[in-house]
């Protein structure tokens, strides 16, 4: 038995993870699907003041007050940053992480903003700007599945996206092993998904990291769910060490 911590990306929520959740709790396994703070059911408590450090801490302490460990933690988009920045807490409980097509921070103090502009800074967000940012539209395999959660994407607080990363060292200095499972088929122009392609081809270099792909769009876990559940109970679940 394996022990998931499912982390949703930008503009969603945990109900993302729902198929994927049923099926890895299908097979025995135990999924935590936390939601962050002021988007997707937690939409009600966003606010300026909702950082990426606030995403960091709604995981770390879920983790920190169930006790778990030994845990297999994915990111998904966004999502990516979160867990990254979670390490800092929870690292020593941590057997695998995974990054499902996801942002990758490639040093300590940067943000998701810089890391899709390709700069090494952005400011952070002003008094007299506006602090949500509208979902982007995102393509869906089956158009049942893409109503249902369209009807659910919420804005996304601003002030996730400058709040800088903190790494005390980097990803890949860390004992637990790693996967990243990449999307194939991104529709062009979305700056935001050109940063996911560009991360998933600097770790598809690296020997360390497992690299999986899935023939899809970004939203995979509502795509491919089942796909995406055999990839991680095979390479994941099951090679943990």
């Amino acid at each position: 038995m394996t022990t998931f911590v499912l982390v949703h990306g930008a503009w969603t929520g945990a109900y993302g993870f729902r198929q994927v959740r049923k099926l890895l709790q299908a097979q025995g396994h135990d999924v935590f699907t936390p939601s962050l703070t002021g988007i997707g059911d937690r939409a009600h408590l966003a606010s300026p003041q909702v950082t990426l450090r606030t995403h960091v801490h709604d995981v770390a302490n879920l983790v920190l007050y169930e006790d778990l460990s030994h845990i297999v933690l994915l990111g998904f988009s966004y999502g990516g940053f979160v867990v990254s920045g979670a390490l800092e807490h929870i690292a020593d409980r941590v057997e695998h992480l995974v990054y499902l097509d996801a942002l990758v921070p490639e040093f300590s103090g940067q943000s998701v903003l810089a890391l899709v502009r390709g700069a090494d800074t952005c400011a952070p967000v002003q008094l007299n700007e506006a602090w949500v940012l509208p979902a982007p539209e995102r393509e869906f395999d089956s158009p049942d599945e893409g109503r249902w959660i369209r009807a659910r994407r919420t804005g996304q607080p601003a002030g996730t996206f400058t709040d800088p990363v903190h790494l005390s060292r980097p990803l890949e200095d860390h004992p637990f092993s790693r996967t990243y499972i990449a999307a194939t088929a991104h529709p062009p122009g979305d700056p935001g998904l050109g940063a996911i392609g560009r991360c998933a081809a600097r770790i598809r270099s690296s020997k360390a990291w497992q690299y999986a792909e899935i023939s899809t769009g970004h939203m995979v876990a509502s795509n491919r769910p089942a796909e995406l559940t055999r990839i991680l109970l095979e390479r994941v679940a099951g090679g943990q060490r």
